[in-house]
């Protein structure tokens, strides 16, 4: 298998502050909670655990992303977070998930 040359990709595209989706803001100091929906690189994930320190100061997340089968991790400043008010999309509530909803 090969892999893409990954210094032909400029830095910025890797960060998620590039992109910015109408109903996501950057954490700006928040710690996203286990269990809490967020936007990375990789689209939407949950949040399964927070592990220790980043080189930036952040906690090193652990997401689950959609169907993929191996966890994916990512800086806390490397996220966006729901705006206040915002209904989360693509993944089903707690109480829809278990006939609540």
């Amino acid at each position: 298998m090969t892999h893409p040359d990954m210094s032909r990709v400029a830095r910025e595209s890797l960060r998620i502050s590039s992109v910015e989706p109408p109903g996501w803001e950057p954490a700006s100091g928040r710690l996203p909670e286990v269990g809490e929906q967020v936007y990375c690189t990789e689209g939407l994930a949950r949040v399964v655990k927070r592990l220790g320190r980043t080189s930036d100061g952040s906690r090193l997340l652990e997401l689950r992303c959609g169907d993929r089968p191996q966890p994916y991790f990512v800086s806390s400043s490397n996220v966006l977070l729901r705006t206040a008010g915002t209904k989360p999309t693509g993944f089903l509530d707690d109480a829809d998930a278990i006939g609540g909803g």
